[in-house]
C-alpha cells in the first residue's frame, strides 16, 4: 500500500519571487496565476520567505489614515506598520517561512498547515524550494473513486496484511467511507484492521462491524496476565527459587 507523499500531490514548477520584486510585480504575478501567495528565495533557491496577499493589504489598510492616528495606534504591531510601508518582497514577506519536505506524508503536511495556520507551504529538498503544496492539493487524496478505496483496503489490508479474504473480512466503500464486516479471532485484530484501512488514501472514515471471538484489549488479557504472576509462589524473603 503506497503512502501519498507531498511530493506526489505538490505543485512544480513553482511561481516565486526575488528578493527585490516590487509590490506591483507580486500584485500582477498573484493575479495571473490565481494564487495567493508566493515563496520568496534567493539567487540559488533557498527559501527566504513567503509572500502572500495578507502581507500585501496592509500598506491598502493604512492607505488615508491620519498621521496622528497612525503615531498613536498602539494595537498596530511594528511589523505590520513596517510591511504597509514596505515596496519590495523582501520588506514585505512572512520569515522565516513554514516548509514542508517532498517525503513527508500528506498526513504530516496537513498536521503543519493545521498548526501554523498556514494555506500553502515551500516544498525543500537539500535547502532549495522544489514545489509548493496547499490545502487543495492535501485534499486531492479524499477525490479517489469508491472503487479504488476498495480495491487498496481489500488487496492491501484484509489480505496483504492480515492474510485473510472475503467474506471472512470484507469491505464496502461509499462516499469515501469504509464499512468492515464479518469476523477476527481477537479484539485487537479488529483495532488494527480500523487502524490501516485508515491510512488508505481517500478514506473519510471508517466503521468498523468487526465481531471477534476472543477480547484480548481488556480485563480478559488482565485476567491472562494475573494467571501467569499468580503461578509459583515466591519466596517472601525477595529470592527466586530455581529449579
Amino acid at each position: 500500500m503506497a503512502t501519498r507523499t507531498v511530493a506526489d500531490v505538490m505543485t512544480a514548477p513553482v511561481i516565486s519571487v526575488a528578493p527585490q520584486t516590487s509590490y506591483r510585480e507580486i500584485i500582477d504575478l498573484l493575479a495571473e496565476h490565481g494564487i495567493s501567495a508566493m515563496p520568496v528565495v534567493d539567487a540559488d533557491g533557498t527559501v527566504l520567505g513567503v509572500v502572500s496577499e495578507a502581507d500585501l493589504l496592509h500598506k491598502l489598510a493604512l492607505t488615508g489614515e491620519e498621521p496622528q492616528r497612525r503615531l498613536f495606534e498602539r494595537r498596530r504591531r511594528a511589523v505590520v506598520r513596517a510591511k504597509a510601508a514596505g515596496d519590495t518582497a523582501a520588506d514585505l514577506m512572512t520569515t522565516p517561512a513554514v516548509v514542508v519536505r517532498p517525503g513527508a506524508t500528506v498526513v504530516e503536511a496537513a498536521r503543519i498547515m493545521e498548526n501554523e495556520q498556514v494555506k500553502r507551504m515551500p516544498v525543500v529538498a537539500g535547502g532549495r524550494l522544489v514545489g509548493v503544496v496547499s490545502r487543495r492539493d492535501l485534499l486531492r487524496t479524499y477525490r479517489r473513486t469508491d472503487e479504488a478505496i476498495r480495491h487498496d483496503v481489500v488487496h492491501d489490508v484484509i489480505e496483504g496484511m492480515l492474510f485473510v479474504r472475503p467474506p471472512q473480512v470484507d469491505a464496502q466503500v461509499a462516499d469515501g467511507i469504509v464499512t468492515l464486516t464479518g469476523s477476527t479471532g481477537r479484539r485487537s485484530t479488529a483495532q488494527i484492521a480500523e487502524h490501516l484501512v485508515r491510512t488508505v488514501p481517500g478514506v473519510v472514515d471508517v466503521v468498523n462491524e468487526l465481531t471477534s471471538e476472543r477480547d484480548d484489549t481488556g480485563r480478559e488479557r488482565r485476567h491472562d496476565f494475573d494467571a501467569e504472576v499468580d503461578g509459583p509462589e515466591r519466596p517472601r524473603d525477595g529470592t527466586l527459587d530455581i529449579v
